[in-house]
């Protein structure tokens, strides 16, 4: 399979700008476009293109955490949110800005909440999540490595 585009000049810059964005609009399609935007990126991009080890745990985790943080902002946040993915250390970087400027927080676990669970499942299998304010809304980051072995999330 050919290289996606950008590959030669992502190749001459480093690991660090292995990278994807992608504006998305409000609507319930955004969710799995995003999911497959980031399966298409660690596939494509980073596995083929680069030569990356690129573990299915890895491809399983960063669709999941991409779900769950568009689907928090979907919910929370009006208007449209952006969605970038980059390689960093080992580790594919999933960051999602939205609207609104309220931090997010993990609830405590209960285990009769219907619901609610989206953050308190990133920060279980994620080496790293950040949530910070921006001028305008926040931005949420959570890196997941790309091969398996000890010290990973589980």
């Amino acid at each position: 399979m050919e290289p996606g585009p950008g590959a030669e000049e992502d190749a001459a810059r480093g690991e660090g700008d292995i990278r994807t964005g992608v504006a998305l609009e409000g609507d319930g399609a955004c969710i799995a476009r995003a999911r497959h935007l980031a399966a298409e990126f660690l596939a494509v991009r980073v596995r083929d293109g680069h030569g990356l080890f690129v573990s299915q745990r890895a491809m399983d985790l960063t669709q999941l955490v991409v779900s769950e943080l568009v689907t928090n902002a979907l919910k929370y946040a009006p208007g449209p949110l952006l969605m970038t993915l980059c390689i960093v250390d080992g580790t594919v970087e999933v960051e999602v800005w939205d609207s609104d400027p309220v931090l997010p927080s993990a609830r405590a676990a209960d285990a009769g909440r219907i619901g609610q669970h989206g953050l308190e499942i990133v920060k279980a299998v994620a080496q790293h999540l950040k949530a910070q304010a921006e001028p305008v809304g926040k931005r949420i980051t959570a890196r997941i490595a790309l091969a398996d072995g000890p010290g990973n999330a589980t």
